[in-house]
């Protein structure tokens, strides 16, 4: 329920490219967005970290217990986003794009589907804006 009447969004700015980036693969590979999530989360994260380096680095201490390096907060997110990927495997979660049927040669119609469907003007905005090229890259990532 709080995830779709807005409650904790409200006055906030809000990032669904990893939901927006799942739902192509939940379309073309009829797999369940939770699992589609598992595999798109940790690689829109990796890609997207130096964004906002500290903010990533904050979740990897307080949700996932990572010690903090402060002179290296790239190590501590990096940390944050794999025990992310360890946990979604604990709970049987996919890890790669293959194992939801997907293939390198699906990319580009992934891409163009996402960047351009929807009267969309070759980009998805959220925490940072992704071009096609982008989001080529974040679908690599999952191979």
């Amino acid at each position: 329920m709080m995830a779709h009447n807005n409650s904790c969004g409200v006055g906030r700015s809000q990032d669904w490219n990893s939901h927006n980036i799942e739902h192509e693969l939940s379309a073309l590979y009829d797999c369940a967005h939770g699992a589609g999530l598992a595999v798109t989360m940790p690689a829109v994260f990796t890609y997207v970290m130096d964004h906002d380096v500290m903010r990533f680095a904050q979740v990897a201490v307080r949700v996932w217990g990572c010690p903090m390096d402060f002179a290296h907060p790239e190590v501590t997110a990096k940390a944050g986003i794999e025990a992310l990927r360890k946990f979604l495997r604990s709970i049987g979660m996919p890890g790669t794009l293959g194992e939801l049927g997907g293939k390198a040669e699906d990319i580009p119609k992934l891409v163009d589907v996402l960047c351009n469907g929807d009267g969309r003007p070759g980009s998805i905005t959220g925490f940072v804006t992704l071009n096609e090229d982008d989001c080529a890259a974040i679908y690599r990532m999952m191979l």
